[in-house]
């Protein structure tokens, strides 16, 4: 058996995702403009489709599983399961508004008109507000709407404002973060079960490699239980004694939130020659 993945056939996801395959170790088979492909090496059939589609795919039991942003599977609002988050593709679902109107809250959309692609949570969002509003669906290019009179607000995925700040908008509200995540349909087998946890286990190992570092640095012998207080790691982190007398060399992890002030804090309590090395895979 093959468990059915669907992903965007192009795109900024469609690279995400490829990536985050290989560097699970799965390789794909795709020649160019397929919309199909096997693993060569993992029992994963890939479908290449429409990020809007993919949610149907998947609640039909058309794919297993997809690859698709939460902004969609909330839009679409399928039958289907988020299993897992896989941690790119972050961008937010905002309202925006002209760069000299202040928005006041919620009442501010009050009789406005609102221009997006994603009119059902815009929609939900109003109702929870008790907002009346006109929603117009746009496929693409939300951000000139007020520019060209057709709306007063626009909702729209955001990840660097860029493009709003050009169109004369600013961010006012955002009403969903969203990033990709794995969904599945719900009438999983066994069998399909097994496979996923085998995938899910390897993105997990790839997921934590990229949130640590590994780091080795020489510590006088005298500071080592200051230093090793500072380096918790997996467990405990490794000491091994060097060649010159009263030092020794410190191995361990380091969580990449942590890394800059952890490295102030080492090199004030004596470390020496800190070397800091990429993780590529990580199993606790």
């Amino acid at each position: 058996m093959r468990l059915k993945l669907a992903i965007q056939k192009s795109g900024r996801l469609n690279e995400d995702s490829m990536r985050l395959l290989k560097e699970c170790g799965i390789d794909i088979g795709n020649g160019v403009n397929k919309l199909k492909a096997d693993a060569t090496n993992f029992p994963l059939e890939l479908f290449f489709l429409r990020d809007d589609d993919i949610p149907q795919y998947v609640e039909d039991g058309v794919a297993d599983i997809g690859f698709v942003g939460e902004n969609v599977v909330y839009e679409k609002a399928k039958k289907v399961e988020v299993a897992y988050e896989l941690g790119f593709g972050k961008c937010r679902l905002s309202f925006a508004v002209r760069k000299n109107e202040e928005f006041t809250g919620p009442a501010f959309l009050e009789g406005k008109k609102i221009a997006t692609s994603y009119p059902v949570l815009v929609q939900r969002y109003l109702d929870e507000h008790k907002i009346n509003a006109e929603v117009h669906e746009i496929s693409g290019s939300v951000e000139i709407a007020p520019g060209i009179g057709l709306a007063d607000v626009v909702c729209d995925l955001v990840s660097s404002g860029s493009t709003l700040f050009m169109n004369g908008l600013k961010e006012a509200d955002t009403i969903l973060k969203s990033q990709a995540v794995l969904i599945k349909h719900k009438n999983f087998s066994a069998e399909q079960q097994q496979i996923l946890e085998r995938l899910l286990f390897r993105m997990e190992s790839v997921k934590k490699a990229k949130k640590n570092k590994y780091v080795l640095l020489n510590a006088p012998n005298d500071q080592l239980e200051k230093i090793i207080a500072l380096l918790p790691g997996m467990k405990s982190p490794t000491v091994l004694p060097l060649a010159s007398p009263g030092w020794s060399s410190v191995h361990s992890v380091i969580a990449e939130s942590d890394f800059w002030e952890i490295i102030e804090q080492l090199k004030n309590a004596g470390a020496e020659g800190i070397l800091v090395i990429p993780i590529e895979k990580m199993i606790l």
